[in-house]
C-alpha cells in the first residue's frame, strides 16, 4: 500500500466510503425491530480499516528503524500514502500514520455511542485523543481535534456531566480561534484522509465542513452554558450559531426559525427588544422558506402533504406566540415605567420620556450598531421589512401603544389557527390568556374611563365561557387562574364604574345596579376560587400551600372590600355585607397571627385588613342601632 493509487489503498478508500453510507444514508431506512443494522455493518468496515493500519504501521515502522541521517520522511511524495496525494508540513509519517488511526477511531467512537454504547464510544474517542498528542494542529489534522472534541463534549453532556463537556467543548473553541489566526487555510476534513486523489474535497468543500464542525462547537457550548444557568454567555453562542449558519447556508429552515424565535424569549428578559425584534423578524422570514402550507384537499389525499402541512401550521403559530410575548412584554414594561405608585399613568413622567424621544433616531442608529444582526446577504432586506412592522421602542402614548396591540392581536388571530379548543386545549387556553393581558395592559393607557372599562369587558367575554366550559378535575390550575383573573377583571370594571359615579352628582339606579353587578361578579368569582381551595367535604384548609398563599389570602382581602362597597338601601342586607366583609379581614389577620411567616406574602394587606378589623365593627354596631330605633 505504498501509493494513494495502489489496489490495496483504493480497496480501503472503498470501504471508508461504504462505511460512511451505511452511517448516514443506509440506517435511516433501518428496520424498527433492527434499528442499528447499518451502523453495525459499518462498525465491521472500520474495525478491517483499523487493523489494516495497524499492519501496516507495524511494517513501516519496522522499515524506519533502518533509515539513515535520523531525519523522518515527509508523507504526500510519490512513496507516501497521503490521502490526497499532498505533502504534509511539520507532519512525519509517523505523524500521519497516528492521524490515519486517529480518524478510525473517532468513527468507531461516534458509531458506538450513535448504537448507544456509550462506555465504548468513549474509550475510541478517547484513543483517537492519544493518537492525536502525536501530531501537531496543522491543515491536515485540525478539523479532527476539533469533532473529537466535540463528540466527547456531547457525551459527558448526555452524562449530566456538564462541566467535563464544557472543558472539550471550549478546547475545541480555543482550537478553531488559534488555528484561523494563525493559518486560516482549508484544512482537510476527516473523509479526506481516505480518498483517492482525483475524490480530494474542493477547497471551498473543506472550508465549508470546517466551518460546519466549528458551528456544532458553539451550539454545544450554547447548550451547556445554559445547563450551567450562564444566560447570558448562552445567548451570546446561540445568537453565534444562528448567524453562522445563515453565513454558511447549513440549516433547515422551520428548525432555524424556531431556535432564533425561542432566543427572541431570551432577549425579552433582558428588555433587548431591538434584537427580540430581530430575531423574530429573521424568524418569519426563514420559516417561509419552507414553502407554503399545503391546502386541505392535498393534505387529505397524501401523508407526506399532511405531515408536512401540520409541521408548517404548528411551527409558524409556535413563531406568532413568540411575536405575541413580544408586544405583550414591550407594553407590560411600558408601563412600568410610567405608572405612580398606585398603577395609573404618570402624566409628569410621561411628558419627561417624551421630551427625551428628541434624540430617537439617533438612539435607533445606536442601537442598532450595538444590535447582534444576523448579516445574511439573501435576506437582509426581507428580515429589516418584517420587522418595521412594529415598534421595538417603549410606547409612550396611547397611540403607540394600540399600534403595538394591533400588531400582537393579529399574531392571536394565526396562532389560534392552528392552537385550536379540540386538541390544544391548555395551548388555546394561554393564547386567550395572552390576548387578555393585551387588553388589559392597553387599557393603562387610555384616559377615558368608560372605554377603558369596555376594554376590561372584552377581557370577560373571551374568558368566561372557558372558565365556565372547563372541567376543574382534569384542567384544576388553569381554573383556577381564570376564576382569579375574572375576579380582578370585574374588580377593576367596578372601580372605573366607581370613578365615573363620582364624576356625577347623583348616581342613578341603572349606574348602582351595574356597580352593584360588577362587585357581585367579582366576589362570585373570588369565591369560585377559594371553594378549589377547600377539601372535597367542603373544609378550607388549615394550612394554605405555597402556590395558593398569597392568592387565596388576596381573594379573602377583595371579597372584604367588595362585601362592603355594595350598595343597599336595605339594613339588613348592608348588616349582612358587613359581616362577611368582617369575617375575611378577620381571617387574614388570624392566619398570619398563627402562620408568622405568610406576613411578608400581603404586607399591605394585612395591614390594611388589621385596620378595617378595628374599624368595622363600629360600623355593624351604628346600623345594629339604626335597626333598634327603626323596629322601636
Amino acid at each position: 500500500m505504498a501509493s494513494t493509487n495502489s489496489r490495496e489503498w483504493r480497496a480501503v478508500c472503498e470501504k471508508f466510503r461504504r462505511a460512511n453510507h451505511l452511517s448516514e444514508v443506509e440506517s435511516r431506512k433501518d428496520p424498527e425491530n433492527d434499528p442499528f443494522r447499518s451502523k453495525y455493518e459499518a462498525r465491521e468496515l472500520l474495525k478491517e480499516i483499523y487493523c489494516t493500519l495497524k499492519n501496516v504501521d507495524a511494517e513501516e515502522s519496522d522499515g524506519e528503524e533502518g533509515e539513515t541521517n535520523g531525519q523522518p520522511e515527509q508523507s504526500g511524495s510519490e512513496g507516501g500514502e497521503s490521502g490526497a496525494g499532498r505533502t504534509y508540513p511539520g507532519d512525519s509519517r509517523a505523524g500521519l500514520r497516528a492521524a490515519k488511526l486517529a480518524v478510525i477511531e473517532y468513527h468507531l467512537g461516534v458509531n458506538h455511542t450513535e448504537t448507544e454504547e456509550l462506555s465504548a464510544g468513549e474509550e475510541h474517542l478517547m484513543n483517537c485523543m492519544a493518537l492525536l498528542e502525536k501530531c501537531t494542529v496543522t491543515q491536515e489534522n485540525v478539523t479532527l481535534f476539533i469533532q473529537a472534541r466535540n463528540q466527547l463534549g456531547i457525551l459527558w453532556a448526555g452524562r449530566d456531566e456538564t462541566e467535563k463537556a464544557q472543558g472539550f467543548l471550549e478546547t475545541a473553541e480555543s482550537i478553531y480561534v488559534q488555528y484561523m489566526k494563525e493559518d486560516g487555510q482549508p484544512p482537510m476534513d476527516l473523509a479526506d484522509f481516505f480518498v483517492a486523489e482525483e475524490d480530494a474535497s474542493s477547497q471551498q468543500e473543506r472550508m465549508r465542513r470546517f466551518e460546519m464542525a466549528y458551528t456544532h462547537t458553539l451550539y454545544y457550548l450554547a447548550q451547556v452554558y445554559k445547563n450551567l444557568e450562564q444566560y447570558e454567555r448562552a445567548g451570546q453562542y446561540c445568537h453565534s450559531t444562528l448567524q453562522r449558519q445563515l453565513k454558511f447556508n447549513q440549516f433547515v429552515p422551520l428548525e432555524w426559525a424556531i431556535n432564533a424565535a425561542t432566543l427572541s424569549q431570551y432577549y425579552i428578559t433582558k428588555t433587548r427588544y431591538m434584537e427580540a425584534r430581530h430575531c423574530l423578524a429573521a424568524a418569519t422570514v426563514i420559516a417561509g422558506l419552507a414553502g407554503e402550507v399545503p391546502s386541505e384537499a392535498a393534505a387529505k389525499e397524501s401523508q407526506a402533504e399532511y405531515d408536512k402541512r401540520e409541521q408548517l401550521r404548528q411551527k409558524r403559530a409556535e413563531i406568532a406566540r413568540c411575536w405575541i410575548k413580544y408586544c405583550l412584554n414591550l407594553l407590560q414594561d411600558a408601563r412600568k415605567l410610567l405608572e405612580d405608585n398606585i398603577g395609573e399613568l404618570d402624566l409628569d413622567r410621561q411628558e419627561e420620556l417624551q421630551r427625551a424621544r428628541r434624540d430617537e433616531e439617533e438612539e435607533k442608529e445606536r442601537g442598532r450598531k450595538s444590535a447582534v444582526l444576523f448579516d445574511s446577504s439573501d435576506t437582509f432586506d426581507s428580515i429589516c421589512s418584517q420587522e418595521e412592522k412594529v415598534s421595538c421602542v417603549f410606547p409612550l402614548t396611547f397611540k403607540e401603544a394600540r399600534a403595538i396591540f394591533l400588531v400582537g392581536q393579529a399574531f392571536v388571530g394565526q396562532a389560534k389557527e392552528y392552537f385550536e379548543m379540540d386538541g390544544h386545549v391548555t395551548d388555546h387556553i394561554e393564547i386567550i390568556q395572552d390576548h387578555s393581558a393585551l387588553f388589559k395592559v392597553l387599557a393603562f393607557f387610555e384616559e377615558d374611563l368608560e372605554r377603558r372599562c369596555k376594554m376590561h369587558k372584552r377581557r370577560v367575554d373571551m374568558l368566561e365561557p372557558i372558565c365556565k366550559d372547563l372541567n376543574a378535575q382534569y384542567y384544576l390550575l388553569i381554573c383556577r387562574q381564570l376564576q382569579f383573573e375574572l375576579a380582578d377583571t370585574f374588580y377593576e370594571m367596578m372601580s372605573l364604574k366607581l370613578a365615573v359615579a363620582e364624576k356625577q352628582d347623583q348616581p342613578d339606579a341603572h349606574i348602582i345596579k351595574k356597580f352593584n353587578h360588577l362587585c357581585t361578579s367579582s366576589i362570585k368569582y373570588y369565591d369560585m376560587f377559594l371553594d378549589s381551595i377547600r377539601s372535597p367535604e367542603g373544609k378550607f384548609p388549615e394550612v394554605l400551600e405555597d402556590d395558593v398563599l398569597r392568592p387565596a389570602l388576596v381573594a379573602k382581602f377583595g371579597v372584604a372590600r367588595l362585601q362592603s362597597k355594595i350598595i343597599c338601601t336595605n339594613l339588613d342586607t348592608q348588616l349582612e355585607n358587613l359581616n362577611r366583609s368582617l369575617e375575611c379581614y378577620n381571617f387574614i389577620v388570624q392566619y398570619c397571627t398563627e402562620h408568622p411567616e405568610a406576613k411578608k406574602a400581603v404586607e399591605t394587606e394585612l395591614e390594611l385588613s388589621e385596620e378595617m378589623v378595628s374599624l368595622l365593627p363600629l360600623k355593624i354596631n351604628r346600623i345594629k342601632s339604626k335597626m333598634v330605633s327603626a323596629n322601636s
